[in-house]
């Protein structure tokens, strides 16, 4: 599986990102680097929630993975205007927007397929990428996807958590990778660019916990009617 993230800004420059997948999996197939810098070391700002040790993996996956994103837009300004085109194989997105929403997307990607423990949990939207969602479109996947998990858990005999107790959790450790990674990043950048994005990431995740929390997600029970109404006998 492959996604392509084409950049053109304003003052002519065009850049563009491939993300290469492993069919099986969703991981990213990596782009060897030969001296990855000071910053993508798994002890430098470390998430607290993060189950790595440095013994076994020297570098954060995820930062050792965005390299070339954070050197390319550490001087941009998160204002910036983009026209952003992502290229997948079944259908070609297009969008002009801020330079902050652009990026926020491709991030979301890398986060979630270089082998984060926690973010690995999100991997299976990676199936059905969606560029550029609302905070509506992200809740709605997100619990779809982890609904859809429970399933799974209860064909293989496990626990199911059909009273989605635990997507409160998963949320709030998103939230402390999310963070914990913009720490990072705040290290090395000059411009806003690369920590908007990141922000943007992050408030799915506080507004997503705080939705579930309210009971926000009542507000949806609307577009499932069909499903309530008793069924029509003849």
């Amino acid at each position: 599986m492959k996604y392509t993230y084409i950049y053109n800004l304003n003052d002519g420059t065009e850049q563009s990102f491939e993300i290469n997948l492993e069919p099986d999996t969703l991981k990213l197939i990596s782009r060897p680097h030969d001296d990855l810098p000071e910053w993508t070391r798994l002890d430098h700002m470390q998430c607290s929630n993060c189950p790595l040790r440095i013994e076994d993996q020297p570098h954060c996956p995820v930062a050792a993975n965005i390299v070339d994103i954070a050197d390319f837009f550490k001087n941009r300004h998160s204002y910036d205007d983009v026209q952003v085109t992502v290229v997948t194989e079944s259908r070609t997105y297009s969008k002009k927007t801020s330079l902050q929403n652009g990026i926020s997307s491709l991030m979301g990607l890398y986060m979630v397929t270089s082998g984060c423990p926690v973010m690995d949990k999100l991997r299976p939207l990676v199936h059905t990428h969606l560029p550029f969602a609302s905070l509506e479109e992200s809740m709605f996947r997100i619990v779809s996807m982890y609904l859809l998990a429970q399933y799974y858990r209860f064909r293989k005999g496990d626990n199911p958590d059909w009273e989605l107790h635990g997507l409160s959790d998963l949320f709030e450790d998103i939230s402390t990778v999310n963070r914990a990674f913009a720490n990072r990043l705040l290290s090395i950048v000059s411009k806003d660019a690369n920590l908007n994005a990141l922000i943007i990431l992050n408030c799915v995740a506080d507004m997503g916990k705080m939705a579930f929390e309210s009971e926000d997600m009542d507000e949806l029970e609307y577009l499932f009617s069909a499903h309530m109404n008793p069924k029509i006998t003849v």
